[in-house]
This record gives C-alpha cells, structure tokens and sequence, in this order.
C-alpha cells in the first residue's frame, strides 16, 4: 500500500484514542469477553470428554486424537475465513454468527451415537470457534484507547481462564456423574447459541471500521457514545462531505497484502508463532486429562488435577496484563513463552503427585500468560483494512499445529514417552520465544488506520 493510496487519518481513532476507560469500554469488553469464556468452555470440554469416551466407548489413541484434531482443521478454515467476512461485512456481524454455528453444533453433538457422527459435528464447532477468536480480538483493539489497548485485550485473553475453569468444573462434577454426563456437557456448551442474539443486538460495530468503509454517519454515532460514557461533548467540528466508500478489496488482494514488503516480515515471524505455540499448547492441554488418566489415577482424579493446573492460568493473565504495558509486547511474549518451554520440559519429567501438580500449573501459567501477550500484538501488526484478515490468516496458520499436535501425541508417547513429548513442547515454545523478536512492537501508539 503506497503513500499515495494511504486514506486520512481516522478521526473516529483518534477520538477513542483520547477516552479514559469507561462504562461503554467495559460493556465491549465484557460482551466479547463472555463469547470467548464459552468458546474456551467448548474447547476445554472436549478434552474432558476424549477422556471419558475413551473409557466408554472403549476408543484406540488414533480415533481420540481424530476426535481432537478434526475440530481444529474446522478451526484453521473458520479462522482464515472469518477474518476475511469481518473485513468484508463488519466485525460484529461475524463475531455473532460464529457463535451461533458453533453453539448450535456442540448441542447437536449431545445426540450422537457414534464417532462419525461426533467428528462431522466438531468440524462444524471449528469452523465458527476458528473464526470466532481473532474476529473478538481485532474487535476490541479496535475500541480500546492506545495506552491501554495491549493490557484490555489480555484482559479479554483471561476470559479464556474463565471458560476453561467452567469446563474443568463441568468435567469434574459433571461428565463422570453417570453415562451420559458427557453429553449434558455438551448441552452445556450450547449456551453460546443464545449469547449470539445478546451479541448481534448488544454490541456497537467497529467504529474504526465503519469509517473505513466510508459510513462516516455511523461512525460518529457510535464514538459520540463512548464520549458520552465518558461525560464528555461529542465533537461539534463540521463535518466533511464523506468520500465515496472505498470498496472492499478482492480476497486475494488482501492475502497478497500481508506478504507485501512492508509486511513480508512482520507475517513470518507472527505466523511462526502462532504456529509453534498452537502445537504445544493444545498438544498439552487436550491430552492433559488423558496422560494423566493413563498415569494410573482415575478419572475424578485426573480432572480434579486438571481444575487445579487450569486455575493457575488466572494469575497468569494478570501477570501478563500489567507487564504488556511496561516491558512491551515483544519481551512479555518472550519470556513468558521461554517459562513455557522450561515448565514442559520439568512437566514431563515429573512423577509425584506434588511435582506432577506444580510443574502444570506452572506451564498453566506461562503458556496462558504469552497467549494473552500474542492475542494482543496480533491485531496491532496491521492496518484497518487488513487487521481481521491478519489476525485471521495467522490464527489459521496456527490451526494447522493444532491438527498435528493431538494426532502427534499418540506417536511421541510411544517414541519416548511424556519426557520426550514435553521436550518437543518444549522445543516449539523456545522456537516461538526467538520468532517473537520479528514482531513490531506498538505499545502506546495508535493503530494504523489504512
């Protein structure tokens, strides 16, 4: 993108770039936040439930890691995908629609009587959780003032916690209650079905987008209510005749945007690391339950293990937060991926219960920690024209480890057992730590609004 293509600066940007966090902040924030609570939720019920079914159904490795992996190649389409719609037709509208798809598809997936059935159904959950994540990310940078922007999205990051404890306690108390508790808890995770009304209906469009696509009218409404909640005067400044709305750039053009030379490195090193911390992160945390399972402790054991390591995310988010905003993006998301890469290594290579416990909630901790830190760097990378698309597309290129890594553990376990597959966890997380430094760091500067 030259600098002649280059439109003006975005007055409604810089409008919210100048707000104190406010009531109108804290209602995006919390309405994206409870959307990405459930998909965690829905993510981290499966993991519960491989375990279970495993059991029940009496399934071989090769099928559970299918019953993981599917979902993810759902995931890496719907990510690539919906980042492209939210460029094209407003972030909102995607962020709703994916929770609808995915919501609808986990209750359906209550009904089944066989694998078959279960793996067409978690597909169809990839494909809007997939598209979910970036779409809510990029949403709320959108929003959120520049000095507190990295901080707000890691904030949104910690929903994440949040879900996941809600599965670790739906796991515990739930799935082994009797037979079908499996499938009460994916009635559970149906609940996002009718959160995507709440979300449609609840929450402003981008106002940044909305400028960008020439809807100068819809703009201002939307920034004046957030001054509002501020108490402060919408502007009262003329306004211009709004130029004719750019059209929305062909699909290939916006791909081929993101390897462009401004841009060639920036996507490397981002799609490098979601990449490698995709491969260890769900390679871990899926299988947790089940490794644990095969430890020899039963299966209310293993998941009351599992509710502790996935309580210790919390203070790893808060952690996060406030270093994103004094050491940077770049370093937050480094160390705490090099405290990953030395927690899995120590993880597998524990064997009492107290080292076994404290080593997981230390990879807990760290791991959800960077995640926070690379949600909030990914939608800075680009501009408004491609922010959806970028952070789509990365995540996507992500996915793809997550469809490798469960069908991976089956094979690593019987090459060396968890010592060596947390050595290669660990070996993904020390890569991802180096490819870090490739990124830009943009703490306390605006968004490029292009």
């Amino acid at each position: 993108m030259t600098d002649a293509a280059r439109p003006r600066a975005s007055d409604a940007g810089r409008r919210l770039d100048r707000l104190p966090f406010t009531r109108a902040h804290a209602r995006v924030l919390t309405g994206s936040g409870i959307g990405w609570a459930l998909d965690a939720m829905d993510v981290g019920l499966i993991s519960f439930i491989i375990a279970a079914l495993a059991l029940q159904w009496d399934l071989a490795p090769g099928e559970t890691a299918w019953i993981a992996s599917i979902g993810f190649i759902g995931m890496a389409i719907g990510a690539s995908l919906g980042g492209l719609l939210a460029d094209r037709i407003g972030r909102r509208q995607v962020f709703a629609l994916t929770l609808l798809i995915y919501g609808l598809a986990t209750g359906a997936s209550a009904l089944v009587g066989g694998v078959v059935a279960l793996l067409i159904l978690r597909f169809l959950v990839g494909l809007g959780l997939g598209a979910e994540l970036p779409v809510a990310s990029t949403y709320v940078s959108e929003f959120a003032p520049a000095r507190i922007r990295g901080r707000l999205i890691v904030i949104l990051e910690a929903f994440w916690a949040l879900g996941w404890t809600a599965a670790a306690l739906i796991g515990y108390l739930v799935i082994p209650s009797s037979d079908d508790g499996w499938r009460w808890a994916f009635l559970l995770g149906a609940v996002p079905a009718a959160y995507a009304l709440v979300v449609r209906w609840g929450l402003p469009e981008s106002a940044r987008w909305l400028e960008r696509r020439g809807r100068h009218a819809d703009a201002d409404l939307v920034v004046s209510e957030f001054e509002a909640a501020a108490g402060r005067r919408p502007s009262t400044a003329p306004e211009p005749t709004p130029p004719i709305a750019p059209p929305a750039a062909p699909t290939k053009a916006r791909v081929r945007a993101l390897w462009s030379g401004e841009f060639r490195g920036r996507t490397t090193a981002l799609w490098l690391v979601w990449f490698c911390v995709n491969f260890s992160y769900y390679g871990a945390f899926i299988w947790i339950p089940t490794l644990l399972v095969a430890q020899g402790f039963d299966l209310v054991r293993s998941f009351e293990y599992t509710l502790w390591i996935t309580l210790a995310q919390l203070p790893g988010y808060a952690v996060a937060a406030w270093l994103i905003e004094v050491w940077g993006r770049r370093a937050t998301l480094s160390v705490f991926l090099v405290g990953s890469a030395v927690s899995a290594l120590l993880f597998g290579t524990a064997t009492s219960e107290g080292t076994i416990l404290a080593t997981g909630m230390a990879l807990s901790f760290f791991n959800l920690g960077a995640w926070g830190a690379l949600y909030a760097v990914t939608p800075e990378m680009y501009p408004t024209s491609l922010r959806a698309t970028g952070a789509g597309w990365a995540a996507g290129a992500g996915r793809i480890a997550s469809i490798v890594a469960p069908l991976s553990v089956p094979v690593l376990l019987g090459l060396g057992g968890a010592a060596t597959l947390f050595a290669v966890f660990g070996g993904f997380f020390a890569v991802a730590a180096v490819a870090t430094w490739g990124l830009v760091d943009r703490r306390g500067a605006a968004l490029d609004e292009r």
